[in-house]
């Protein structure tokens, strides 16, 4: 089974591991590509901003991206603690996620404050990793068709995207780091939702060509069975990126 779109397995290592586990675990997942040879997915890592040059000197390139977890929308300026894109291509980065939950709930990220961010990253050649996504009372309530589509609107409003220069992640709140991952069809079910939306912002070819990746507690022993879903296009894994055997083997998922 070939997919429409070419998967794209993406690891966030958040803020966990020290420059040595960094380099450790790039090394077993560059080194893993290396003996596989895939020519049917693209896969990223995504350290912490201290360790991007760390994870960029560790992977063969031409098998492993390297992606930034955040970044402001500024080219530069007196944004203390801030990074802005010039510095992350600098550091290597190609990809960088934007609007992780983790970012909405503890930082207060707002839409508006995503689009620019989106906008900066498209305009600088990174291509954004968006992510959105219901919190468990939305899903309860009926509201996670609501709750998604106004974040995928409001994010990407007047922003000039296009298949190849933005990806976006759907990942439950509800199953971030829970242990509790949304089934395949219930990820089914929204991906098909938002890729609706995208076709009735930018149009049916764009729609079908965009990357739609699941998060939320991706493991090896669901991958697969998350995969064989035509919608998917891939995942944005967390706790499981952490481990090489447990990162290559979603990696390597089969369907």
């Amino acid at each position: 089974m070939s997919k429409l779109r070419r998967p794209l397995i993406a690891g966030n290592f958040k803020m966990y591991l020290n420059k040595e586990q960094v380099k450790g675990l790039c090394r077993a997942i560059s080194d893993f590509l290396g003996q596989k040879r895939y020519t049917d997915r693209d896969i990223l890592v995504c350290p912490p901003f201290v360790y991007l040059m760390t994870a960029f000197e560790s992977v063969d390139r031409s098998l492993v991206s390297i992606g930034a977890q955040n970044m402001y929308f500024e080219k530069e300026g007196a944004f203390t603690g801030e990074v802005s894109f010039e510095m992350l291509k600098d550091c290597g980065a190609t990809f960088v996620i934007i609007g992780h939950s983790e970012r909405r709930k503890y930082f207060f990220e707002t839409e508006e404050l995503l689009r620019k961010k989106i906008i900066a990253a498209i305009g600088a050649g990174l291509i954004p990793i968006y992510c959105v996504g219901e919190k468990i009372e939305d899903r309860n309530s009926n509201r996670h068709f609501d709750v998604v589509k106004r974040q995928v609107a409001e994010g990407l409003r007047d922003v000039n995207f296009k298949a190849d220069n933005l990806v976006i992640a759907y990942e439950p709140v509800w199953a971030i780091g829970t242990g509790v991952n949304a089934t395949p069809e219930q990820a089914e079910e929204m991906h098909i939702f938002i890729r609706q939306i995208i076709s009735e912002m930018r149009g049916a070819e764009v729609a079908n060509s965009l990357r739609i990746l699941y998060g939320g507690s991706v493991k090896p022993d669901n991958i697969d069975s998350l995969m064989k879903m035509a919608n998917i296009d891939g995942a944005l894994v967390g706790g499981a990126s952490l481990k090489a055997e447990q990162f290559t083997r979603i990696i390597d998922y089969r369907i």
